[in-house]
């Protein structure tokens, strides 16, 4: 579950996501995964350690040039986690939906 909280957490503000997002499409550089975002550097250095501190982006360092990727499987815990939420809920629905038959009858 530290790992599922970690990754929320990552997720949960609107940069982050939107570096992620970028990053979806392709690899970067840092300056071209956070472009416009209207923050300091500090800013966007303490976002990406907190995305690398999560998992969810690699940074590789090539002299001076700094380039981000997205892990492959950086999604893939909360992405369980919330379909199996939505397994059990459809199981629950579905379990009221034929008690509810049955009272029809």
């Amino acid at each position: 579950m530290a790992n599922l909280d970690q990754a929320f957490a990552a997720y949960a503000h609107p940069i982050r996501r939107g570096i992620i997002e970028r990053l979806a499409e392709r690899e970067m550089t840092v300056a071209e995964a956070t472009s416009d975002f209207g923050v300091s550097k500090p800013a966007i250095s303490r976002h990406l350690r907190v995305l690398e501190e999560a998992g969810a982006i690699v940074r590789v360092i090539d002299g001076r040039q700094h380039r981000l990727r997205l892990r492959e499987d950086a999604l893939d815990d909360p992405y369980h986690w919330l379909d199996d939420l939505r397994a059990m809920w459809e199981h629950k629905f579905a379990t009221v939906e034929q008690y509810l038959a049955e009272q029809r009858r």
